[in-house]
Order: structure tokens, then sequence, then C-alpha cells
């Protein structure tokens, strides 16, 4: 290899942005260059001094907080004591992956380039901005952007202009390698491991909770399947308090398994090592020897809609010249609407492409498993409970995702299809989960009010919130919840309702679907505007906002500065000040999800 040594550092929640980290390292590999792609917390960050080219790829998440696998990074990066000239020596460029639904859209991305600047790093052009949002994805700007960088990188280094890069369609070598071992399966290798010296479980040694009950608080009838998940903490040293989070990684359906077993020809009984082909290590969380079972069922994420590269590796692999051509064209920048049509706006997964390319399937070698599916990535649910009212206990409110597309089996969520398919009346069932601080914090004082507005499962942190409060004594209490019906999906009723009574909480209810008129929870706080101009006013109480990140928040938002302008006389632009001094003092916090 010639020419300089690239770095592609990411920063990655969901695994969009390790995805498009590893793009760049294979279009860097076919422009014959050195490569390394690392996590940004899997780096060395005082070594970036003595780097030339780096390229950072960085997801923006919740509320403009940098992703889990970066934030050693970020709090090294932004250190007072580091010299202003330090990465005079880098040239680099950052790519920022984020969601125009939030209000800090990439946030991380624009925060990372100016601090790069202070510290005297050379931009190679100005960072990339890609949108969830838009109708072809992030790439509709990571596209034009990555032509943009090599076209830098080749003014730059001019002796990369002389090396012919490798074909599109050539194959790249694997990252890993199986070595399949004769006898039979280890049956040790699917227990969850517990560590009795280990302090507090982690994404990597997870917690096997026992599930005490999985119980839909829906009524039978109602469209939506939500359900109230309860397991037993006792023993894991876990603790959390209001608006934390629990992560659980979910697994494929065992008839998911099968069929990918099928469409491959491989044993699910089958025991394999693997090996790395580079520099990357093996993944942690697969045994050594592992079944072919455990990799597909817990590992590779076949259920997911797949993105761009596992069209582009596809294609690589094909020898059948139709499906070769139309993997290409899914590959292809020109192709990404044939693909959205296919692909996205369907929510075809993994699994079903297989089924539909399957001269190309049937040549896909063990080896290259890693690099086609990603791993299963985990999901992040607000505890709805309180260890003060459930002690060694903690529940989720988890509404099963399950919807129509043109195709003609119904989509379902990964994570809570598996999490309500699990029935602890049949039997032991255990679940791997780890806990999280989360974003929202409720105050300490004991008279501090809390305005608490949660429709539908937006409720879930405030219940937790509530239960803790409650058993503080803390009395000043406000509860705006929405939902479709009264009867059908009004979570924890019996339990506001004790609250009400015992008078700790003051409930107001917008039933959508009840009357002919739709009534959301922004109208109920628009129609108390009295009551929190006084809350917040005169007795300093925080606001709180979780649920669907669509409408609902922003029109929340706009109910408040209604009541500013209303209650206390101020102008449209006074109320949006007081706003936004609320929100930098941590008096108005949201948690919201798309």
């Amino acid at each position: 290899m010639s020419g300089p040594a690239l770095l592609v550092l990411y920063g990655s929640q969901t695994g969009t942005a390790q995805d498009t980290a590893f793009r760049i390292g294979r279009q860097a590999q076919r422009r014959h260059l050195k490569v390394r792609v690392l996590p940004l917390d899997g780096y060395n960050v005082a070594e970036l001094i003595s780097e030339s080219l780096v390229v950072f790829v960085c997801a923006t998440t919740g509320q403009g907080d940098p992703p889990d696998n970066m934030k050693n990074f970020w709090r090294f990066l932004f250190r007072k004591s580091l010299p202003v000239g330090s990465l005079s020596c880098l040239d680099c460029a950052v790519l920022g992956l984020g969601d125009s639904s939030y209000p800090k859209f990439n946030f991380v991305a624009k925060k990372l380039q100016k601090r790069l600047l202070q510290l005297g790093a050379g931009l190679l052009l100005p960072a990339a901005l890609a949108d969830d949002q838009h109708d072809l994805g992030p790439d509709a700007v990571i596209d034009p952007w990555l032509r943009s960088f090599w076209e830098k990188v080749l003014v730059l280094h001019p002796s990369l202009s002389g090396v012919e890069p490798l074909r599109e369609d050539e194959p790249l070598p694997p990252s890993y390698t199986f070595h399949f071992l004769d006898g039979e399966t280890d049956g040790d290798e699917d227990r969850i491991g517990t560590d009795p010296e280990q302090a507090v479980p982690s994404e990597s040694r997870p917690f096997p909770a026992r599930m005490l009950s999985n119980r839909r608080v829906t009524e039978p009838t109602h469209f939506q399947d939500v359900r109230l998940l309860e397991f037993e903490l006792g023993g894991s040293n876990i603790e959390f308090a209001a608006g934390d989070v629990v992560m659980i990684r979910p697994q494929n359906s065992a008839e998911d398994v099968q069929l990918f077993c099928q469409l491959l020809r491989l044993d699910p009984d089958s025991r394999f090592t693997l090996r790395a082909t580079g520099d990357a290590p093996v993944p942690a969380r697969l045994p050594q020897p592992c079944s072919v079972r455990r990799l597909v069922e817990r590992f590779l994420d076949i259920a997911a809609v797949p993105r761009r590269s596992f069209f582009e590796l596809l294609s690589t692999l094909a020898t059948n010249e139709l499906e070769r051509d139309k993997l290409l064209e899914f590959s292809s920048a020109a192709g990404q609407v044939e693909l959205h049509g296919y692909c996205n706006r369907p929510r075809r997964t993994a699994l079903e492409v297989l089924s539909d390319f399957p001269h190309t399937t049937a040549e896909i070698e063990p080896d290259h498993l890693l690099d086609l599916f990603p791993e299963i990535q985990p999901r992040s649910f607000s505890i709805a409970s309180s260890l003060k009212a459930h002690p060694n206990r903690l529940q989720v409110l988890v509404a099963v995702v399950r919807y129509k597309t043109k195709l003609y089996r119904p989509r379902r969520g990964l994570c809570s299809s598996w999490l309500a398919s699990l029935d602890p009346e049949q039997g032991d069932v255990r679940v791997p989960l780890w806990v999280k601080k989360g974003s929202l914090r409720f105050p300490k004082e004991q008279g501090t009010p809390v305005i608490l507005v949660g429709p539908g499962t937006g409720v879930a942190p405030f219940r937790s919130a509530l239960q803790e409060r409650v058993s503080e004594g803390k009395t000043a209490n406000v509860l705006f919840f929405g939902c479709r019906s009264e009867s059908k999906d009004f979570y924890f009723r019996s339990e506001w309702e004790a609250m009400v009574e015992a008078g700790n909480l003051q409930l107001f209810t917008a039933f959508s679907r009840d009357q002919e008129e739709k009534v959301y929870v922004q109208h109920r706080v628009k129609e108390n505007a009295a009551l929190l101009w006084d809350l917040i006013t005169n007795k300093n109480g925080c606001f709180y906002i979780a649920g669907n990140a669509k409408q609902m928040p922003a029109a929340v938002c706009d109910a408040l500065k209604e009541a500013f302008q209303q209650e206390g006389g101020a102008s449209a632009e006074e109320a949006e000040q007081m706003l936004a001094a609320m929100e930098k003092s941590g008096r108005l916090q949201s948690e919201t999800w798309s």
C-alpha cells in the first residue's frame, strides 16, 4: 500500500455511524490506502497529535448527546488544558449523522468540528450533516460529501492519482475467517455468565434478570398491544433512579434462525472458531468456539432493514448476471430511489432480501457473514418503576411494534416482539439487561413542583418519578396524560387515581378518540395556563415532556409559550426566551423518540 494512512474514528449508538465508517474504510482499501476503522473510545486519543489524516463519523443521540462509545473521547477533547495548536499537523473531516425531527440536529458533529478548529486541525471540507428524515436517508448527503472528500485527499496527496483503484464489483478480503470444528455443540455456551465479583452489570456483562410477569395493559380489542414487564434484580447490584433507562439486546426468532440456516445451507448445531484477517479484534460477545445457532440467534441482525452496504457487499459475491446487475444498481448512488422503494419504504428485512436473491445467497460463504450483517444493537427502554416502591424489581412499559406495509407479512419490531413472546408462566425466563443513566433529572428540593407531560408510553419514566417522589413525601406533582380511549389504553389508571385521592397528584387527561373532536395533551396544557404560570414562575416548577418526537413535543412547547403570553403578558419573543432559559437551567427537559 502507498500514500498516507487513513484513520476512521466513529461514535455510533444504533450502528449507522459504524456502517458509514466501514464504508469509508472499504473505499480507502479500494484506493490502496492503509486504513484503520475504530470506535472513538477504542482509540488512544492522545495519539491524535501524530495522525495525519482522520475522518470522524459521529451520530447525535437523544437531546444532543454523544454516543456511548465516544464519551471518553468527548471528555478528553474538551479539556481546557489542551494547547490551542495541538492538532496543527492533522488534516481531518467530520461526517455527522442526525435526525432533523430532534431540536439539536447533528449537534455532536457541529460541536466537534468547532473544537477541532480551535485545536488547530485543518478541515478538508465542511462537516457533512446527514439527515435520517431525508427521503433517501443519510446517503443523500453522504454520497456527494464522500466524492468531495476523496477529491480533497487527491489534491493533498498527489501520489494517489497514479494508483488505479479496485473496481467496485471486486470483492475485498473478509474481516474474519471461520474454522469449523468436528463434534457436538458445547451445551454450556448459551448460558449467561454472572460474575459474583462484578460490581455493576454492563453491556459487556449484562445481568440475566428473571422475568416475573408479562402482562398486556391495553384492552384486548385495542389495536395496540402494550405490555408491562417486570424483572427480578436480586443479587445484581443494579441501582437506578427516576429517569434512568434499561438496555436490552433482543434475539432473532427461532423461525427466522431456521430459515436463515436453510437459505445459506448452514447446520445450526455446527461449531466454529473465528480468526481476524486484519487488526480488528474478534467480537467479544461471541464465545470461542461458537455454534452457528448462537451466532444467528443472538448476534447477526438478519431481521433489520439492510443498509446500502449490504447490497454493495452482496454484489461483489454475485455471479448470476441478473441478480448482480440489480445488486449493483441498489448499491450505486443513482439507484437509491429504486433501493428506497424496494427496501426502506416497505421495511423489507435482510432475510427477505436473501430469499429474493437465491443464486447469490447460495454463494455466500460463512467468512462473509460478519461483514454482511451488523451486530444486533441493544434497545433502550425508560424504566417505569422505582426501587423505593418496588425493591429489587424493574418494570418497563413496551408497545409491541407491528404494522402493515405492501409486503404480505406484517412488519414486527425485533425487541418488542421477542419480549412479548416470552412467557414466565411456562418456565424460567431470563433476559440479559443492564441499566444506564437517563437524560431526565428531577429536583431534589422537597417543595419544587414537577409538571409531567407524558402521553402514551411516554408516561413510563414519569411513573418511576412519581413513585419515587411520593415515597419521599414530595406532593407537588402534576401529570398530563393522553391516550386514545379512557377504556382501552389508560395506563396505570388506578395508580394515578390512588395518588390523586391521597393528595399526591393533580391529574389532567386527554382521550383523543372518545369524542368527535380530537383532544390532545397540548390542549389540556393550554386550558391550565393559570396553574402552570403559577407553578413555574412563583414556585420554580420544572416541566418535563416524554413521548413520540413527531408533533407532540413542539405542540406542548407552543402551548406553554401561549400560557406565558396569556397569563404573564409576555410577547411571543419573550415567551420563547423564557422557554430557552428554562431549558438552559434544566427546568424544561424532554425525552423523545421517533
